[in-house]
């Protein structure tokens, strides 16, 4: 058996083009959604995803507005940038390029995002509202996952989901989205001892450690869909993902591949949330 691939990179084209119709309508109805993308600092990864990011927009029809600050950059300065973006009412979402300089605060950071423009899905007003069921922005990476599992009519309820990660980035909120369409979920991490036994009883293995081809073919039961969202490099400069992709494939019935799997569904949510968050806009202020 080799295993069907899931491309997200099929999934996001197809997506992006319903994203860009939406956008058309809504740019008829006088309203183009905006994103602004704060960046701090000159990391080159940031600088990669950055531009992934304007690229997407652009190809949807979205505005972007890219701001850079130096690295020495104060918190109290880009709290008030923040606040400026808050206000702004032709940006619909606010993004600000994780990691940030030692000095600042994260937490404060995406904090002062109104949750209005939270298309990361960060804030804890967002999160808590994801944990509770109700309607809000779900964070990009683990949203994008289950667009791809419903993409392949892979039923998750009652299904026993296996996350290897805690992140609050994508494992923990991957198992909760898991959680709310009605699968079982256990969390694995580094501190769980027996983690063999607990991923061979998974129908579903979502690998998110950020170990290079750390899930090999004895951590995976037969006929397990396994989703892969580790991106590491190796030494010659290949990608690779948490899972080893040419033991698992054999093993496994569906698979996300590393590059071209979970990645691109990532910015196309982020997309999706800056166009759900200008409908959302454009429909408190017809109430008004």
């Amino acid at each position: 058996m080799t295993a069907e691939l899931i491309k997200g990179s099929e999934i996001a084209k197809k997506k992006r083009g319903e994203l860009k119709e939406q956008t058309a309508q809504l740019k008829e109805q006088g309203v183009t959604p905006g994103l602004a993308v704060i960046l701090v600092g000159d990391d080159p990864a940031s600088h990669s995803y950055v531009k992934g990011k304007e690229k997407g927009c652009e190809e949807v029809g979205i505005y972007s507005e890219l701001i850079k600050f130096d690295a020495t950059i104060t918190e109290e300065r880009l709290l008030q940038e923040i606040d400026r973006l808050n206000e702004a009412d032709n940006i619909h979402g606010i993004l600000v390029q994780l990691p940030l300089p030692k000095h600042i605060n994260e937490d404060a950071v995406i904090e002062r995002i109104s949750p209005e423009k939270d298309v990361d899905g960060f804030h804890p007003i967002s999160v808590g509202k994801m944990m509770i069921g109700q309607d809000t922005f779900l964070p990009c990476t683990p949203h994008g996952i289950i667009e791809m599992v419903k993409e392949k009519n892979i039923d998750m309820r009652g299904k026993h989901v296996v996350v290897i990660g805690r992140s609050n980035i994508v494992g923990k909120p991957v198992g909760q989205l898991f959680l709310n369409e009605d699968a079982t979920v256990t969390y694995c991490h580094s501190k769980t001892t027996n983690l063999k036994e607990i991923t061979k009883q998974a129908d579903i293995l979502v690998a998110a450690v950020g170990r290079a081809k750390m899930v090999t073919a004895d951590y995976v039961k037969d006929g397990a869909v396994v989703l892969d969202v580790g991106v590491n490099r190796l030494d010659t400069g290949k990608l690779c993902g948490d899972v080893d992709f040419d033991e698992v494939q054999n093993i496994a019935s569906y698979i996300t591949p590393v590059p071209g799997g979970v990645g691109p569904m990532t910015i196309t949510m982020l997309l999706h949330n800056t166009v759900l968050s200008a409908e959302r806009a454009k429909a408190a202020y017809a109430k008004a």
